[in-house]
């Protein structure tokens, strides 16, 4: 979510018909919020988010950035390193899916990204991988591109669905899973479901969404 005015995510995190909370039933294995004010704060647990005391009074915090996810453990332990969302400087990642062909991603990454690997998710190692192609662009809309571009060229390498937000701006690239948008009044969000009964926008395969204060643009690349 993107807001022009700091909001509460409390409907789609908590209230809504398929929000986040209802669907940690499926996805319990663990949850995390980043929300951007003057600077990330980043809450997570290995806990259910259903069942979850700190998510629940987490999600009435007003941020005009946020990025929230529930885990269904693919590759990697139930564990607080292998939670998202990641962060790395004033960037925050999140993926849904299961990258294939792990081992040729990872050559690719920078060394430096690659010693900050605290976990051992195949969704950190796909962060590490955007952020060497950002700091090879020297800016992070030019990066994200490069770094889709460059995924497209590995072939298959199964589900690659990921979110990067600044505290401006959130991207969000659709592969292998599903992706909708919806925009409100100073209101912009982008999510794997569709959280509420309104009409969400669904984005094409291998599209990027690019949600700013004031703009949501969706491009194929």
């Amino acid at each position: 979510m993107v807001a022009t005015d700091a909001v509460s995510p409390r409907e789609l995190l908590h209230d809504a018909p398929r929000s986040l909370r209802a669907l940690s039933l499926e996805h319990a294995d663990g949850w995390g919020i980043a929300l951007s004010r003057e600077d990330w704060q980043i809450h997570k647990s290995t806990a259910s988010a259903a069942r979850c005391a700190s998510f629940s009074a987490i999600a009435d915090t007003a941020a005009r950035v946020v990025v929230a996810h529930v885990r269904k453990k693919t590759v990697g332990d139930l564990a607080i390193a292998n939670t998202h969302p990641f962060r790395r400087g004033n960037l925050v990642f999140a993926h849904n899916g299961t990258v294939a062909s792990l081992a040729t991603l990872t050559s690719q990454i920078a060394p430096g990204h690659l010693a900050a690997i605290e976990g051992d998710t195949d969704s950190e190692r796909l962060f590490a991988f955007v952020l060497t192609h950002i700091d090879a662009a020297g800016d992070v809309e030019r990066g994200v591109v490069r770094a889709i571009r460059s995924l497209h060229a590995l072939g298959d390498i199964g589900s690659a669905n990921f979110l990067l937000a600044s505290d401006t701006r959130v991207y969000a690239y659709r592969q292998g899973r599903s992706l909708y948008t919806l925009a409100r009044e100073g209101v912009a969000m982008v999510a794997s479901d569709r959280l509420t009964d309104e009409d969400w926008l669904e984005v094409p395969e291998r599209a990027l969404v690019i949600l700013g204060r004031t703009t949501l643009e969706i491009a194929a690349l």
